[in-house]
């Protein structure tokens, strides 16, 4: 009679703690996603880093769901609903049917064509076979960027370049000019930024195209100094800019989660449908190319399929006011 209480008593024991691994994990994880914005960026830059594959958390949140049927943890089981919340709250509504169009749509395309594509023929006919309004492409060099010019010219007669970054599109475009957005400390050429004015059927806008600086993940953490730097530069010409109507289109080498494009996303919109992920093309793990608009509502972001470069082409629709 002693040893079956004995053996009982075990029994419950382990019962209570065996789900308690996943349980704290559970809470952890809600813990990352919620305070995100807490977790320092001052060491290595941890917290750009969590940002940048923030959505992936949901697959931890898969991973111990599992491991917590396979222990026959109910308590395990209650504390996933923690991070179950708060991604669903954070990125729940990106997974919502797409709306429909309307009469004051506008179509573009983002693509980093990468200046090592051996098919930029290719590439052009496959971002115009997408039938956008707008085209922005960075790493433009040559002889590439005659090629490019050449296949976009019959659906897109209006395009302007400045540097390796550059802008095709279906409506006429005016004040064309290079926008500075170059970092302290980079003295070789670098112009990346072109700013110019799109004069669609429902008014003029301001189109922004850019290529921020790369970041690396290394031993010393995110190096991402100088791309926050460069998209500070970019925030404030959004700031400064007079014309109510801004889209801005570009490889901004970060996420929309990640605090180093904060200068952007805290004017801007950024989509609401669509995760997107355009980076690496071979194995798509975040989206690093964005579309945002300032008075405009990005509806919905999705890729294209692949081209000669090493990102995928996004396409967006805009709704403008």
């Amino acid at each position: 009679m002693e040893q079956t209480a004995v053996t009982g008593g075990v029994w419950r024991r382990r019962v209570r703690t065996r789900g308690r691994v996943p349980a704290v994990l559970a809470v952890l994880t809600a813990g990352l996603l919620v305070f995100h914005r807490v977790v320092p960026n001052s060491v290595l830059r941890v917290g750009s880093l969590l940002e940048t594959f923030l959505p992936w958390l949901g697959l931890v949140i898969v991973v111990l769901s599992g491991l917590a049927l396979l222990r026959r943890s109910a308590a395990a089981l209650m504390a996933l609903l923690l991070p179950a919340a708060a991604w669903t709250h954070l990125f729940g509504g990106l997974l919502l049917p797409v709306e429909e169009s309307g009469p004051h749509d506008l179509i573009v395309v983002q693509h980093n064509v990468s200046d090592e594509n051996t098919d930029p023929a290719g590439t052009a006919r496959a971002l115009a076979a997408a039938g956008p309004d707008l085209i922005a492409l960075q790493e433009l060099v040559a002889p590439a960027l005659a090629v490019y010019e050449r296949r976009l010219a019959p659906d897109y007669p209006y395009h302007a370049v400045r540097g390796t970054v550059g802008l095709w599109s279906r409506h006429p475009l005016t004040d064309a000019r290079l926008l500075d957005i170059k970092p302290r400390g980079v003295t070789e050429p670098w112009s990346r930024g072109l700013r110019t004015v799109v004069h669609t059927p429902h008014g003029e806008i301001a189109a922004y195209v850019a290529h921020l600086p790369s970041v690396r993940v290394g031993a010393g953490g995110l190096a991402s100094s100088r791309r926050d730097e460069s998209a500070g530069l970019l925030g404030e010409a959004v700031a400064a800019e007079p014309l109510e109507t801004v889209i801005l289109l570009g490889d901004l080498n970060g996420t929309v989660d990640d605090r180093g494009l904060a200068p952007l996303t805290s004017r801007m919109n950024v989509a609401r449908r669509g995760f997107a992920f355009s980076f690496p093309a071979a194995l798509p793990v975040a989206r690093i190319d964005q579309v945002m608009a300032r008075s405009a509502t990005v509806d919905h972001i999705r890729p294209l399929p692949a081209t000669g470069s090493d990102h995928l082409p996004v396409t967006a629709r805009i709704t403008l006011r």
